[in-house]
């Protein structure tokens, strides 16, 4: 059979795809993921960020004070007032790969798109593509469908400023049945303000403006709660911001060139070491780098002439290079501000003092704790493990750590569905038995102390922090009902209060199930929402429909369709640290009259 097999491996079998064949084969490895617009990195997001990131880097330049951006209907625009696009290489800016003036050192110092692939994409991958580029008093516009010339044009613009123009449709036969969130949007134009300060940005009319960078982020992501004034500092090629506030754990927002790197990479780790030693110089102190960041919010942005990122999405820095130089900038900048201002100074060392004595008191929790779990190892009750793991070195399992995930289910029962349907190469099972603690109001060493979090801190490989995560997804796989929902948020509440990083870095999830499945001898069609159950109620003769109240009703061979490659998985996302405190405060509290009235208000 295998002798057989070679014979149809001949030359005809050998395929060469044209870039634009390749971009709208393999769209994965340009924008990422595609998704169907209902999380914030998906395929729709990243083309519209590609186009606006092009304009942000006019700005970076010293080129344009304003960009606007609109929506309407499933049709993105976005124009500036830079340099615009030269007009003779404005068909291979935006169609051909590896071109594009950013390659020219003189023309772009600073910019995030430096691999000339962004537009193109975006071309190649729309229903739609127009670009026109205003420039000299003339303009020329170029229409595109699906990366193929439509129409072009040119004349006289005297009465446009300078800059470019393009809009766009994503293609359904790429992207299906997709949406646009505007609040989506919103969140990354707030963004691009802090991160450019003095540019105007609009978007479907709306205004967003900082005039003080990422203090404002800091501002607003902390609101009132700050020990002390924000400290900030900017120069030509660095900024960063900090300050302490009374929470556990430590929050980081970082940005290379204006690319929002949410898995963090060498500046950041820069930023965090600097800190530690900074303040260790002006204290002379040897302090813990924990007690230092405990409390920490930061936010850092470079400048950097060649980005090496990780991947396409650029959510991650690699450049080792600059490491060092970017610490003893930091740390002398700080060691400074320090000596400046002695009451802040004061505020820092009271935090990191206090600091010292919870862990010092935590540490005995945490020893008691190990000290039971070494009784289990990593054969953790409740745990069916999977082979890899995100935290894998292993070369061989690179590609594999992304689809590592481990479902936090509600129950055996739920486990039994899962388990025998599950990939055991990347996929693990967390079983709860029954609702867990609420951890909103307890202290670190009373968590600690509760064996079944424990377990799950230690199944999840952070009991001493987010570092050690063996998963890149955690999914809370709960029932669709009332007792699901509660323990849905109970485990949510867990992540929010102890490591809110696993959401902030975008790894926890909620598992989508059917809540209907509608059949007939011929036809099945699972139904997410009574919607869905109604057309296929219209769709299928003669058919019978069950309501799944729970997770082990649904069968292992069932469900391996929806864990599979069609997997539904909503991500819990947080947009500001200030609202998480307020949040838990309100529905995981001790306010039960103050709930239970909103709840009777708002009941239908």
């Amino acid at each position: 059979m295998a002798k057989e097999a070679n014979h149809n491996y001949t030359e005809d079998k050998i395929k060469t795809l044209s870039p634009l064949e390749h971009i709208r084969a393999r769209s994965g490895m340009y924008i990422g993921r595609l998704g169907d617009g209902t999380q914030y990195d998906d395929g729709v997001y990243i083309l519209l960020k590609e186009v606006i990131d092009n304009s942000i880097d006019e700005y970076i330049m010293g080129f344009g004070d304003k960009i606007e951006i609109r929506l309407e209907n499933k049709l993105a625009s976005v124009r500036d007032y830079g340099r615009g696009i030269p007009l003779g290489k404005l068909e291979d800016c935006v169609s051909i790969i590896n071109t594009g003036g950013k390659f020219n050192d003189d023309v772009f110092q600073f910019s995030v798109g430096l691999n000339g692939v962004g537009t193109k994409a975006v071309n190649a991958l729309s229903s739609h593509f127009l670009v026109r580029s205003y420039r000299d008093g003339k303009y020329k516009e170029i229409i595109f469908s699906r990366g193929k010339k439509i129409s072009e044009k040119s004349g006289s613009s005297s009465k446009e400023r300078s800059g470019t123009y393009m809009e766009f449709i994503p293609d359904d036969e790429i992207f299906g049945n997709y949406q646009i969130n505007g609040d989506f949007i919103t969140e990354r134009v707030k963004n691009y303000s802090y991160l450019n300060r003095n540019l105007k940005l609009y978007f479907n009319g709306e205004e967003f403006f900082s005039s003080n960078g990422l203090k404002d982020l800091l501002d607003v992501e902390v609101a009132d709660e700050a020990l002390y004034p924000i400290i900030h500092y900017v120069d030509d090629k660095l900024e960063y911001a900090f300050c302490h506030i009374p929470e556990i754990g430590e929050n980081y927002f970082s940005f290379v060139n204006g690319q929002h790197t949410n898995d963090g990479g060498t500046h950041q780790a820069a930023f965090r070491e600097a800190i530690l030693k900074g303040i260790n110089e002006f204290s002379g102190k040897n302090f813990n780098g924990s007690d230092v960041r405990e409390g920490f919010v930061g936010a850092i942005a470079i400048k950097l002439k060649n980005p090496i990122f990780e991947s396409q999405t650029k959510n991650k820095l690699g450049n080792t290079d600059i490491k060092s130089d970017l610490i003893a900038k930091i740390k002398e900048s700080l060691v400074l501000f320090l000596n400046r201002n002695k009451e802040i100074a004061d505020k820092i060392l009271e935090r990191i003092k206090y600091n010292e004595m919870i862990r010092s008191e935590f540490q005995k929790v945490q020893k008691e704790a190990r000290e039971k779990s070494k009784k289990v190892a990593l054969n953790i009750p409740k745990l069916k493990d999977c082979k890899i793991h995100y935290n894998d070195d292993n070369p061989k399992y690179a590609k594999d750590r992304e689809n590592t995930m481990i479902f936090i289910t509600e129950g055996d029962s739920a486990s039994g569905s899962i388990g025998p349907s599950r990939n055991v190469m990347t996929q693990a099972i967390f079983s709860l038995r029954g609702k867990p603690l609420n951890t909103y109001g307890h202290t670190k060493s009373t968590i600690y102390k509760n064996e079944e979090i424990y377990n799950l801190m230690k199944a999840l490989g952070i009991e001493n922090g987010i570092e050690g995560l063996r998963y890149n997804k955690v999914v809370i796989a709960t029932d669709a009902d009332v007792d699901g929902f509660h323990i849905r948020n109970l485990v949510m509440t867990f992540f929010l209060v102890l490591f809110e990083q696993v959401p902030l870095k975008g790894h926890l999830y909620i598992l989508e199930t059917p809540l209907f499945r509608v059949r007939n001898k011929q036809q099945t069609v699972y139904c997410y929402t009574e919607e869905e159950k109604e057309k296929a109620m219209k769709k299928i003769k003669n058919h019978e429909i069950t309501r799944f109240k729970g997770l082990g009703e649904i069968s292992p061979k069932e469900f391996g369709q929806f864990i599979g490659d069609d997997i539904k998985l909503t991500k819990v996302t947080v947009e500001h640290l200030n609202e998480i405190k307020k949040s838990l405060g309100f529905y995981m509290g001790n306010n039960t009259p103050e709930r239970k009235d909103y709840i009777m208000e708002n009941l239908i």
